[in-house]
C-alpha cells in the first residue's frame, strides 16, 4: 500500500490541521510513517513566523526530496502561502498548497498523481501510537487574524476571520472525550475572535469553552494563546467557576515597554496587561500565566529592554517563549531600521531568558512537597518512568508503569529542576497503582494521532 509521512512546524492550529490531513490519507489506505522514513507522499505543514521557521520549512522539503526523489513532496501552511504570494519556488517541493485549500491536500495529491493510490511500496514502519496524542488533543475553533501587528505576517497568510459553528466544535469535543482524550486544547489563530459575527452561530468563546468542558470523558480544557484585550469578564468567570478548566492562560505580550508595544501596533499597554493579570489572579488564585516576548525589535533601546526585564520580574510568568526579532516579509517592521545588532539581540535574549527561567522555577517551587493531579501522557526514556502535566502546565516526571498513560494520578512534587520542571513520586500504594492499571479503559489509537510534529 502507499505510504505517507507528515510533519508540522509552528502553532497548535497547524498541529490540528495536520491531524485532519493525516486522517484523509489513512482513510484512503495509506500507511503513515515517520517523516525521516521512505514514503510516497510527504506533507510539510509549514510555518513562517520567524526566519528560522522559513529555513526549516525549506530544509524539510529538500530533505524529503532526497529521501525519495520520486515522492510527491507537498508543502502547505504559512511559508507555502508566502512563497506563492511572492511567486517563489520551494526547492524540493513538487506541490504548493495555499492555506485556504490546506484541508484539501489529499485530493490535491490525487489530482496531481492519481496513480499513487495503487502504489505498493516497500514495507514501511508505521508510526506507533504516541501516548500524549491519546490523552491530549488540539481542537481548532477559529482561523484568521486582522490585528496586523508590526512584526507578524500571519494576517497575510491567514486572511479571513472565521469561527467554526459551535455545534460542530462541541460534537468533535464529544467524540474526543468518547475516544479517550482527557484534555482538550482549544486553539485558533486569533481564538478570542470566536463569536457570532465571525460564524459561531451564537456562542462566544467563554460559552463555547463551557460547552466543551461539559462533554463526557473530558477532564480538562486548556485554552491556547489569546490576545490580552480579548480576555473578557465572562471568560475570567468561566475559568473561575468550572472545575474542568485548566488554571493556565497564555497571554501573548511581546514586549514589556510601552513605546515598543506602540511600535508593534499592540492594542494594550503594560499597565493594562498587569491589571488583567491582577484580576485573573484575584479570581483564579493559582492561575499560571505564560507568554511570548521579543527582544531587539527595531528602535528598542537598552532602557526599553530594561523595562521589559522589570516587567517580566513584576508579572512573574510561569513560562515564556523568548524570541529574537527577525524581519518578516510585508510587515511594517520590515520597513524600519533594524538598529539592534545580532550580538546585542543574543545578549538581550540571554538576559531576558535568565529572568523568565527564574520566575518559572519560582512558580513550580510554590508546589514543592504538594500532591497535584498529573495527566500521564507518555513514558520517559527506558527507566520505568512516565511524565505528564499538572493543570498549571508544570511538567512532572515520576516512576510509574506506562499503562498509566491517559490516567490522572496524584503525584507529590519532590524536586524542582533547573529548567522549572518537577520530579515527583506517585501518591498511590502499589495495590492502588495496580488497580488503576487493571481498570484503565482501552484508549483508541487511530491515525488522527500519528501525524504530529516529529
Amino acid at each position: 500500500m502507499p505510504v505517507a509521512a507528515l510533519t508540522t512546524l509552528g502553532c497548535k492550529v497547524n498541529q490540528y490541521e495536520t491531524e485532519k490531513i493525516a486522517e484523509d490519507f489513512a482513510n484512503a489506505g495509506f500507511t503513515l510513517t515517520d517523516f525521516d522514513a521512505p514514503a510516497d507522499v510527504y506533507v510539510i505543514n509549514s510555518c513562517s513566523v520567524t526566519q528560522s521557521a522559513d529555513k526549516k520549512s525549506r530544509y524539510l522539503a529538500r530533505k524529503a526530496s532526497r529521501t525519495n526523489p520520486e515522492a510527491v513532496v507537498v508543502m502547505t501552511g504559512c511559508h507555502s502561502q508566502m512563497a506563492m504570494d511572492s511567486g517563489d519556488t520551494v526547492d524540493g517541493a513538487t506541490l504548493l498548497v495555499p492555506n485556504h485549500e490546506k484541508m484539501d491536500v489529499f485530493h490535491q495529491v490525487m489530482r496531481f498523481r492519481p496513480e499513487i493510490i495503487s502504489y505498493s511500496s516497500s514495507p514501511a514502519v508505521a508510526l506507533p501510537p504516541r501516548g500524549n496524542h491519546r490523552t491530549r488533543a488540539t481542537l481548532k475553533v477559529q482561523d484568521g487574524c486582522e490585528h496586523f501587528c508590526g512584526f507578524c505576517s500571519i494576517p497575510y497568510t491567514r486572511k479571513v476571520l472565521h469561527s467554526r459553528p459551535w455545534h460542530e466544535v462541541v460534537e468533535e469535543a464529544r467524540e474526543m472525550g468518547a475516544s479517550g482524550v482527557r484534555e482538550i486544547i482549544v486553539t485558533g489563530i486569533c481564538v478570542g475572535a470566536y463569536n457570532a459575527q465571525t460564524g459561531s452561530g451564537g456562542p462566544d468563546l467563554a460559552e463555547l469553552l463551557l460547552r466543551v468542558a461539559d462533554q463526557p470523558g473530558v477532564a480538562r480544557v486548556r485554552l491556547s494563546s489569546i490576545q490580552p484585550i480579548e480576555v473578557t469578564d465572562a471568560l475570567i468567570d468561566a475559568f473561575a467557576s468550572h472545575p474542568n478548566f485548566c488554571p493556565h492562560l497564555h497571554l501573548s505580550c511581546q514586549s514589556g515597554d510601552d513605546t515598543i508595544l506602540g511600535a508593534m501596533n499592540r492594542p494594550y499597554s503594560t499597565a493594562f496587561y498587569k491589571d488583567l493579570v491582577r484580576r485573573l489572579r484575584f479570581q483564579v488564585p493559582d492561575v499560571a500565566i505564560t507568554t511570548d516576548l521579543i527582544v531587539g525589535y527595531p528602535g528598542e533601546t537598552p532602557e526599553m529592554h530594561e523595562n521589559t526585564l522589570d516587567f517580566a520580574r513584576t508579572v512573574g510568568f510561569q513560562r515564556t517563549h523568548v524570541f529574537r526579532y527577525s524581519p518578516r516579509p510585508r510587515t511594517h517592521a520590515e520597513t524600519l531600521h533594524d538598529n539592534v545588532s545580532d550580538d546585542e539581540k543574543k545578549r538581550r535574549h540571554a538576559e531576558l531568558q535568565a529572568v523568565v527561567d527564574e520566575s518559572n522555577r519560582a512558580f513550580t517551587a510554590r508546589y514543592a512537597g504538594e500532591t497535584l493531579p498529573v495527566l500521564v501522557e507518555g513514558k520517559h526514556g527506558d527507566g520505568g518512568t512516565v511524565n505528564g502535566h499538572t493543570a498549571h502546565y508544570i511538567k512532572v516526571t515520576f516512576p510509574g508503569p506506562r499503562e498509566l498513560v491517559g490516567e490522572i494520578v496524584p503525584v507529590r512534587l519532590t524536586t524542582i529542576t533547573d529548567g522549572g520542571d518537577a520530579v515527583g513520586e506517585i501518591a498511590l500504594s502499589a495495590a492502588q497503582v495496580a488497580d488503576r492499571v487493571a481498570n484503565a479503559p482501552v484508549r483508541r489509537s487511530d491515525f488522527t494521532q500519528l501525524a504530529m510534529l516529529q
